[in-house]
């Protein structure tokens, strides 16, 4: 045991399911992904301890089919060095110019180079100054400082890009992407993405001050996103409201399961080591595949594969999963519809929606008009070896 749980019972160490392999810890993105299908007991055990999802899928052979390129990781990490170079002078000339925000003074924290070797370090030395600029009001900006969120029972560190205070005595997340916003636009997905990662750093950063005697709304709903502008490497800041995201990442992360309550029903000597017994290890722990999963999951590709061999109704896609309701296979709802397969009392409802679409159709297939059938084409003439052939084909038909 390790810790305590945000609910005060103790927290099982998960560390043993990684089989000696170097953790991978949580970050805003894995978060949102993970709250987007919390009922995945497979993703939240492997997520929270620390299992490189990436590396066990391309063992079992199904690497995942997404993920930045080097190229782009170093377009975003050059241009995040351009806002904040020289204690952020030109994300402070966006915030005070293009927003019209008023900030007098300013003070610059790193906490990247502190504690480099200890998540510990570098967390509590956030909690110091944000204590200090809480209770008198010192400090502007904090670059990467380092937050807690407890995610399934487990605690995840986070690194926002820059937390700015001293705007109205309250905090704001500060997002830095690279990807371009053109003539005031840009692509929605991935400002929606952004958005849902700045609600994970926005609840931690609310824990983290609720925790040090203070008011969490203290902490900003409304978080600034610095991208290029147009085609240029030009910074642009725009305000993002995450009250939306917030409350689905709250409500998502309260429905998780404990991951080690999860972890408790694994088989003895369950591990996720890069061996020969991987494949049964990772089908020990009930996955929920939906095609979702594949914009945001390492293990989308296997579980894919897995889901359609068993003939899950989650291949169909998230809503219809959840219309059918108790019925997990295909194969059963198909029956149910045909009325071959009586109903259990949990499934009588379900299978009667089922029969009455099943009627539904075949009425519709019914009255429906016979459509033509569609002209031939003219034959073109047969020649050498083709003709030889048709002449065979005709032989013996």
């Amino acid at each position: 045991m390790s810790g305590d749980a945000a609910n005060g019972q103790a927290v099982l160490d998960l560390s043993h399911l990684r089989g000696g392999e170097a953790p991978r810890n949580h970050d805003a993105r894995t978060i949102a992904a993970l709250t987007a299908n919390p009922g995945c007991a497979r993703r939240g055990v492997m997520d929270a301890a620390g299992v490189d999802k990436d590396a066990v899928a391309r063992r079992l052979g199904f690497a995942a089919p997404f993920g930045q390129s080097q190229f782009a990781i170093t377009r975003g990490n050059a241009f995040e060095a351009q806002v904040k170079a020289d204690g952020c002078a030109e994300l402070l000339a966006l915030l005070r110019d293009r927003l019209g925000l008023e900030i007098p003074e300013v003070s610059y924290d790193d906490l990247e180079s502190v504690g480099t070797e200890s998540r510990e370090v570098r967390h509590a030395r956030t909690r110091h100054l944000m204590a200090r600029a809480l209770e008198t009001g010192e400090g502007t900006l904090f670059d990467h400082p380092l937050l807690r969120l407890d995610i399934a029972g487990q605690r995840a560190y986070l690194e926002p890009d820059v937390i700015a205070f001293q705007l109205g005595g309250r905090f704001h997340v500060v997002e830095v992407k690279s990807f371009a916003v053109v003539d005031g636009q840009a692509e929605p997905e991935q400002v929606a993405a952004a958005a849902r990662q700045s609600a994970v750093y926005v609840l931690a950063l609310r824990e983290l001050v609720a925790d040090l005697g203070h008011d969490p709304e203290r902490v900003s709903h409304e978080v600034f996103l610095v991208c290029p502008e147009n085609f240029s490497n030009r910074p642009t800041a725009t305000p993002l409201d995450v009250r939306p995201q917030l409350a689905t990442v709250r409500r998502q992360l309260d429905r998780l399961t404990r991951a080690d309550d999860i972890a408790r029903q694994l088989p003895e000597g369950c591990t996720f080591a890069l061996d020969e017994n991987l494949p049964e290890a990772v089908r020990a722990v009930e996955a929920r595949y939906a095609p979702e999963c594949m914009a945001s999951c390492e293990m989308a590709l296997f579980c894919r594969d897995e889901a359609r061999a068993c003939g899950a109704t989650g291949t169909l896609g998230r809503n219809v999963r959840d219309e059918l309701g108790g019925v997990d296979s295909l194969v059963t709802a198909l029956e149910l519809a045909r009325g071959v397969r009586e109903p259990s009392e949990d499934m009588a409802e379900t299978a009667e929606q089922l029969r009455l679409a099943a009627r539904l159709r075949r009425e519709a297939l019914a009255a429906a008009p016979t459509p033509p059938a569609p002209a031939r084409p003219a034959a073109a003439p047969l020649v050498g070896g083709q003709a030889r052939s048709a002449d065979v084909l005709e032989r013996t038909a």
